[in-house]
């Protein structure tokens, strides 16, 4: 299992490494995201792609497919951790919170390029070694 931050899901529309690791591992390893993740990748994937003049309506359809890939966690299985959460962030961004819940719920690391994870006592994995975890939680 593996928990994905927005930014994982941001970078799935907008490049091809993460949506090319999704798809490799799907089926293999179990993706998550709380549905607070895909929230804030709609909000903020619109006005990404406008500085970037990348067509819009494509590129929201990608994100709203990853749902195939990416198991949406919502908020009664996470909510409970809100306070513990938004401690381990505090002075960091706490609006990042339930990423970390939902880690610690089903006790998975977080993929992300986020570096206020760190330290926070969940494993994190960024875009570059993130495959370093998939392949090895495979063999095992």
């Amino acid at each position: 299992m593996l928990v994905l931050d927005a930014n994982i899901l941001i970078r799935a529309v907008l490049g091809s490494r993460v949506i090319f690791l999704l798809v490799k591992y799907a089926g293999q390893v179990e993706f998550l995201a709380p549905d607070t993740a895909f929230h804030e990748a709609h909000e903020h994937l619109p006005r990404i792609l406008e500085r970037r003049n990348v067509p819009v309506d494509p590129a929201m359809a990608i994100l709203d497919s990853l749902g195939a890939l990416v198991q949406t966690v919502e908020f009664e299985t996470y909510g409970r951790l809100e306070a513990l959460t938004r401690q381990r962030l505090a002075s960091r961004d706490e609006d990042d919170w339930p990423v970390l819940a939902v880690a610690l719920v089903v006790d998975a690391p977080i993929w992300t390029e986020d570096t206020d994870f760190f330290g926070c006592g969940v494993a994190t994995w960024t875009t570059d070694r993130v495959e370093l975890y998939l392949a090895g939680n495979l063999q095992q």
